[in-house]
């Protein structure tokens, strides 16, 4: 029977804080809560149902409740178990999937989220160069953990939030996109820099992209001054090409992280590059220590072996480029009909929407952009079962089940979005 949102969120805020397990699920009032998922969208809790384009902040890459990679977590939890503490010959098998698909991992470690990837990944640069600093790309996100929770604004580098003691603040630096330049000069000065990281196509900053100058000339002033290169490709691994972000531009990391659409939903993450960085981990003087009850868990890594054999093997992330292109067209079609002035920006399993006249090249341009009106686009959507982030920094996810899509309706949903959104502006609502 249908459950008022209302309802679920008043016995919800009981138990848990602001009534939600994650803070980024608290949309105050309008509070989402679901019944069931399947293919590429799923049925809330009040009956109502949506075709889904957040697809949980990008881990879907085929579709809810794949079977296909449900079976196979299905059947290693039926015959060989969950967790055990030791090594299987899974592990190896799902590494050397991974290196099959990109390259320019060598050694390999799991973890069981994006934030795990990274803190090991970082780790794991300070041990090999014997450096502290880092420097950060501005409007990347980089996990849930201290010291990658503070951002540039305008008034400078601030917490993002509480709880963040002022010294996880000391040993980070914050650069732009783009800007070989301050890149250049952020090198050169202050302590030695262990690591620059990045997201090339930035997953929180609606897929605004480097450009692959930009890249080129990364790879080449972290070589020079002896930092290592980190690209975190935990939304665009296994996403926007079969090798990621690092095969699209053709310049490779040091160390790369990974998680989301490795395991199509399912909590699996990991971190690898060149050997002699990884070598580092070990229980030799000075070597870094990694690990975890839950790290290479075998329901974890079941579903990731499932879900890269389909993506290596199969056409499902042809699909998916084909369905993205397709949304792409559409919406371009519906806002060049009401003369919104709209850019794209991304590949196509994972674009972003900006509502300016020029595609965003940094954080900061973006806060250029008419991101109010978006958000307004946004939220019309979600009233007619459209499901996305109404924030212009979320980008629209793909899977291979959006292949299901009626772009007719869809089309025509958009139409009444955007109409209704520009009338409240027109109104001043």
């Amino acid at each position: 029977m249908a459950t008022d949102h209302a309802t679920l969120l008043t016995e919800a805020t009981q138990h848990m804080p602001m009534g939600v397990l994650d803070s980024y699920r608290f949309w105050g009032d309008e509070s989402i809560f679901v019944e069931s998922l399947q293919g590429g969208g799923f049925t809330a809790s009040d009956g109502r149902t949506f075709v889904d384009y957040r697809l949980g902040y990008g881990p879907i890459i085929l579709g809810y409740r794949d079977a296909r990679v449900d079976s196979a977590v299905i059947n290693a939890i039926q015959n060989i178990g969950t967790v055990c503490g030791f090594s299987t010959p899974m592990d190896t098998e799902v590494v050397r999937r991974i290196k099959k698909m990109c390259p320019q991992v060598e050694k390999m470690r799991f973890a069981n989220s994006g934030t795990e990837a990274v803190m090991g990944a970082v780790r794991v640069a300070r041990g090999f160069t014997r450096r502290d600093r880092i420097l950060v790309v501005e409007g990347g996100f980089h996990g849930l953990y201290d010291e990658m929770m503070w951002r540039s604004d305008e008034d400078g580098v601030v917490p993002f939030g509480g709880g963040l003691p002022e010294s996880t603040r000391q040993n980070v630096d914050f650069i732009e996109l783009n800007d070989a330049a301050g890149l250049e000069h952020a090198l050169a000065n202050g302590a030695p820099v262990a690591a620059v990281v990045l997201e090339p196509i930035m997953g929180n900053s609606g897929s605004i992209s480097a450009t692959p100058d930009y890249m080129r000339a990364l790879r080449e002033a972290c070589t020079r001054h002896g930092a290592l290169l980190i690209m975190d490709e935990v939304k665009t691994g296994f996403r926007v090409a079969k090798g990621g972000a690092q095969q699209h531009y053709g310049v490779f990391a040091d160390l790369s992280t990974y998680a989301k659409a490795m395991g199509n939903g399912y909590p699996v993450a990991a971190f690898g590059g060149r050997a002699e960085v990884m070598d580092v981990i070990s229980f030799d003087a000075g070597g870094v220590t990694h690990g975890g009850t839950y790290t290479a868990n075998l329901i974890a890594l079941s579903a990731a072996r499932a879900t890269l054999e389909i993506l290596d093997e199969t056409d499902a992330l042809e699909t998916v480029f084909e369905v993205g292109r397709k949304h792409r067209e559409l919406l371009g079609r519906v806002f060049t009909h009401f003369g919104v002035q709209h850019t794209f920006a991304g590949p196509d399993s994972m674009f972003g929407v900006h509502f300016s006249e020029t595609v965003p090249l940094s954080w900061r341009d973006w806060k250029k952009t008419d991101a109010p009106l978006y958000t307004a686009f946004c939220k019309q959507l979600i009233r007619r079962g459209v499901m996305l982030e109404p924030d212009s920094r979320e980008p629209w996810f793909f899977c291979e089940a959006h292949e299901q899509v009626d772009l007719g309706w869809l089309e025509d949903m958009a139409h009444q979005s955007m109409a209704a959104a520009l009338d409240a502006r027109a109104v001043g609502h």
